[in-house]
């Protein structure tokens, strides 16, 4: 590791650092605008200029430049100071004075730095050139006259996203930033590059001039509209959350999120539930929560045991873990979290778990993707995947065909070549060091998981510090669900064959209610969406944003969310709905409050009241004789920006899918 010199202090820099990363290694601060630390090196913007000696009697950029043992760096020096102060006068030339009415203001890094290392005055008295605005979509409003060039929306999109959308034409004063003819960006990524842009040149269409960054009062949570528990920030004024930011977290999301975390958060004010309704006649007609309750004892009569409960894909754990208790209290087991009909073995978790982990997948050599259409099921795992082919892993997918963001080999879509890969792709996961299969909601739909299990043991994908056996849930509640033991043996059908009376949908939208028939059938949800429209008692409650909760990602991560704001109306917490549900019944849960409720869920598991990855053992033993059959024609995810019902409420998510899929008919059905 070689030694360096920064203002006087001497320290240790790993190989391969550049001066920049020395620098803030010794706790300097280093101006810059083109650098990023997960972007590749594009030395334009000449900001970060620091003194080194020996070399050049000339301020260098620190961003290009490798640290090297003995080198003495000055960042503070009377050079470099005024050569920074020529640099950004340079970036200010034809910068617009657009600051008041900028919808970056207040986060804006040009305008931070121009403080800090600028003149104070121009000397520029010509005219200033300005550049048409270029479309990208409904999520990304330009003003390209602020544009600085530093060319980190190109390289996220080529670089991270894999997706070849915006680039740079024309030169010198003539250069601009755009998109392919000026088309829409099209990939699931793409708002991302707003928070890149250190001006105030790509900024949130629908968030334009909604609220300054002042006013707003910030929240930690999870994003919940795939498995993968991106780490999010809400911003919200009053009770309205007016954005969803990332937060860091290497482990999980790095610092991106999909456009559906992002921008679905607008369908929180929209088609919400807020008031008890009751079905009479054929008609939902507002009711009170006294009326409700009765209504629920009346059907059960002396039979509490007739109950069942279904738990939604947005359903954090402490809701799961309530309705479990009622039931239980009601002396039934009817309890299912897998809506949409499947029925895998959930005997031993670490078999239905991403074992490999986002972080780890990036370093895997050969990967069979098996049912999952990656790229729409969990975007921010298409990305690490994209990581692991540019460090030369071999890719191969077996299912229909989606566009992936790196070379792949489709396998077809009949499931039977499990049985027997073809030769590249079985030398490639024979030969490989850290093989990898991802397992997705198709495959476990067609009863592959088996054959999956049976793969991963005749090909030692599992070995003393490598587990490659991986399944790719996206619903935010499924993981949480099943270690809760939200799940029969038989799935759904096992519900419908009981013929409960009662049977609380908890968010359950996309289940099938026509079984239920002669059901009372209760939703307990946030929005006005497919559960609602099939339920007799619609009982308010809260999304998401509204309610402390604890969700666990399709890795077996365990995460908290925090409340942002108040749910609207009549709505109450979810919790409090099951709690006040008991009393009409007339059993005990064992809880009153949200800590007790919390407490009592991490007595029975305790994986849940410890964040980070739960530990679910090893694979159970494989099948010699599982055999996966049938068709893959399909994947379940149809519309990337329409899988809930917080974004098909999302005028913001209706307009995505009309505009960028085309499925105008799905967006007006949705509204």
């Amino acid at each position: 590791m070689p030694k360096v010199t920064v203002d006087g202090q001497e320290i240790e820099v790993p190989d391969g650092a550049t001066v920049l990363q020395a620098c803030e290694l010794a706790g300097k601060e280093i101006p810059r605008f083109c650098y990023h630390e997960r972007l590749s090196i594009a030395g334009n913007c000449r900001m970060c200029l620091v003194e080194v000696k020996p070399g050049p009697p000339k301020p260098q950029a620190s961003c290009a430049l490798p640290a090297t043992e003995g080198q003495e760096i000055r960042t503070d020096s009377e050079m470099v100071k005024t050569a920074r102060e020529g640099v950004m006068e340079f970036l200010l030339i034809n910068h617009p004075l657009d600051c008041p009415i900028c919808d970056q203001g207040g986060e804006c890094d040009l305008q931070d730095q121009s403080v800090a290392y600028g003149r104070g005055a121009t000397r520029y008295h010509d005219s200033k050139r300005a550049v048409t605005e270029k479309y990208m979509g409904p999520l990304i409003k330009t003003v390209m006259t602020r544009c600085i060039h530093c060319t980190r929306c190109v390289r996220f999109s080529e670089e991270i996203a894999g997706v070849d959308e915006i680039g740079a034409v024309g030169r010198g004063e003539d250069m601009q930033i755009t998109t392919y003819l000026e088309q829409a960006a099209e990939h699931e990524l793409s708002a991302n590059v707003i928070d890149l842009c250190p001006v105030g040149a790509l900024t949130s269409r629908p968030y334009a001039f909604e609220a300054r960054p002042w006013e707003l009062k910030k929240t930690l949570s999870i994003d919940v509209s795939d498995a993968v528990g991106a780490n999010i920030r809400l911003d919200s004024r009053g009770r309205e959350v007016m954005r969803a930011l990332p937060r860091t977290n290497d482990d999980v999301n790095e610092e991106w999120i999909s456009d559906k975390a992002r921008y679905q958060v607008d369908g929180l004010g929209k088609r919400r539930l807020d008031k008890v309704f009751m079905r009479r006649r054929g008609k939902l007609e507002a009711s009170s929560w006294d009326e409700a309750f009765k209504a629920i004892a009346k059907q059960l009569e002396s039979d509490n045991s007739s109950i069942a409960a279904i738990a939604g894909d947005l359903v954090d754990c402490e809701t799961m873990f309530a309705a479990k208790a009622l039931l239980k209290a009601c002396g039934s087991t009817l309890i299912e979290g897998r809506q949409t009909g499947m029925d895998y073995d959930v005997g031993n978790l670490a078999a239905v778990n991403f074992n490999s982990g986002f972080a780890g997948i990036e370093t895997a050599d050969a990967i069979l993707i098996v049912g999952s259409h990656i790229r729409w099921e969990a975007p921010l795992v298409n990305v690490r995947i994209r990581k692991a082919v540019k460090r030369g892993a071999k890719v191969f997918v077996v299912g229909p065909h989606w566009e992936t963001t790196y070379p792949a080999e489709f396998l077809g879509e009949d499931l039977s070549v499990l049985g027997k890969l073809p030769k590249g792709a079985a030398d490639a996961i024979k030969n490989a060091e850290r093989p990898a299969i991802i397992m997705g909601g198709a495959a476990l739909a067609k009863g592959a998981l088996g054959a999956g299990l049976s793969l991963a043991d005749k090909f030692g994908l599992v070995k003393d510090d490598w587990n490659g056996f991986n399944v790719m849930h996206f619903s935010a509640a499924r993981m949480g669900g099943l270690m809760l033991g939200f799940a029969q043996s038989g799935g759904m059908a096992d519900i419908a064959a009981a013929a409960p009376k009662v049977v609380l949908a908890l968010g359950a939208d996309e289940m099938n209610f026509e079984p239920y028939a002669d059901s009372l059938k209760v939703y307990i949800g946030h929005h006005g969406d497919k559960g609602a429209h099939a339920a007799d008692i619609i009982l308010p409650g809260a999304s998401f944003a509204e309610k402390d909760g604890t969700y666990v990602n399709t890795e077996g991560r365990v995460q908290f969310a925090e409340k942002a704001v108040f749910a609207p109306g009549d709505a109450r917490e979810d919790w409090t709905i099951l709690r006040a549900l008991a009393d009409a019944l007339k059993v005990d849960v064992g809880f009153d409050s949200f800590a007790q409720l919390q407490t009592a869920m991490i007595a029975e598991v305790p994986a849940l009241g410890e964040e980070g990855l739960a530990n679910f053992g090893a694979l159970p033993a494989a099948d010699k004789k599982a055999k996966a059959e049938g068709i893959l024609n399909a994947y379940p995810i149809k519309d990337f920006y329409l899988t809930n019902p917080i974004a098909r409420a999302s005028e913001v998510m209706q307009r995505c899918s009309s505009e960028l899929l085309g499925n105008s008919e799905l967006a007006e059905a949705a509204e």
